[in-house]
């Protein structure tokens, strides 16, 4: 899981970056400003234009989106210029350094109300035919109606689970190690984010999860339609993780944003930063990213297309992401650390 260019595995401690730069400036010329501050500002440039030019009659409220669109690039500069006058100040600092990862979660819900600007119904007939053409199956019913073991199950839910806590443990891991460590990892992630995120506001695909319930104004062609409503067996409903995740996939869930999998590529980015900063777990972290996989498909949430892209979006955008940070965004020594 190496790959990190020589230049970023020099310095003080394993696996710092070089190269220090004056204080409060950034390779990207824009004094305090870093690579994921440009990035997220950009996301949220890039849909508000999309918005503003195919909104047609599908986004009623499209001043008011363009508008905040507007208001959180403005929250931004006044974050990253503010602490840059008073880095002393604790809930600037935790602003600063956190409110890319605030955002993850409002731009996933973001995509559900978007994601008719080019398509007007959702993408998975054509994602139902492939995985069935593939596996003879659909892997999305299948395995789980094959292996409905309680152990298993909650195995497979507790992996699907464990996303949330890799994102969010191994940026409290960096960010108390070393900043820039810790901006190296919220870039790189910031970056496989929105490239998800464009791809669900633009192709949308529900997943496995079209099969058992309707979507008003879409309907499944007739030989897509199973002969009877799936359920999920008893064993597997009566799993702590099965209800856990149900409590938090029904309400946030934003409809239309499966393929690719954010599941699967941000949690190989996670991998990635392990191997490279906190190598005493990264092998325990890999084997629970494989299990995380496998869970996308056994617990019905994506197509095994969707695994493939999100890995595929991974195997793109981590280099991609590593070149981009440390050619023009890693930050200045903002505090110790």
């Amino acid at each position: 899981m190496s790959g990190l260019p020589t230049e970023a595995r020099r310095g003080e401690g394993p696996g710092r970056l070089s190269g220090p730069r004056p204080a409060g400036s950034s390779a990207g010329g824009r004094q305090g400003f870093t690579f994921v501050d440009t990035l997220t500002e950009g996301y949220l440039a890039l849909v508000a234009v999309l918005v503003l030019f195919l909104h047609r009659d599908r986004i009623p409220a499209w001043p008011a989106l363009i508008a905040a669109h507007a208001a959180t690039i403005g929250f931004i500069q006044v974050v990253v210029r503010l602490f840059g006058r008073h880095p002393g100040n604790r809930v600037l600092a935790f602003l600063r350094y956190f409110y890319p990862m605030l955002m993850y979660g409002p731009f996933y819900w973001e995509t559900g109300k978007l994601n008719h600007l080019l398509v007007a119904g959702f993408l998975d007939p054509s994602f139902l035919r492939l995985d069935a053409r593939l596996f003879g199956v659909q892997p999305g019913l299948a395995f789980m109606d094959r292996l409905p073991y309680l152990a298993l199950s909650e195995t497979f839910y507790a992996a699907y689970f464990s996303y949330y806590l890799m994102i969010a443990g191994l940026a409290l891991a960096l960010y108390l190690r070393s900043r820039r460590e810790f901006f190296h990892y919220v870039s790189v992630t910031s970056l496989v984010f929105y490239v998800c995120y464009l791809a669900y506001i633009l192709l949308p695909v529900v997943g496995p999860f079209i099969l058992f319930r309707d979507l008003p104004g879409f309907q499944l062609p007739a030989a897509l339609q199973p002969a009877t409503v799936p359920t999920f067996p008893a064993s597997v409903q009566a799993g702590v993780f099965f209800r856990l995740m149900e409590w938090v996939y029904v309400p946030f869930e934003a409809p239309g944003a499966s393929f690719p999998s954010s599941h699967v590529a941000v949690a190989i980015v996670t991998v990635y930063f392990s191997f490279q900063y906190l190598r005493p777990i990264r092998w325990a972290h890999f084997a629970v990213m494989v299990l995380l996989c496998a869970s996308t498909v056994y617990c019905r949430y994506h197509y095994v297309v969707d695994v493939a892209g999100g890995a595929l979006a991974a195997a793109v955008l981590v280099p991609l992401g590593n070149r981009i940070y440390l050619r023009f965004g890693r930050p200045a020594d903002l505090t110790p650390g």
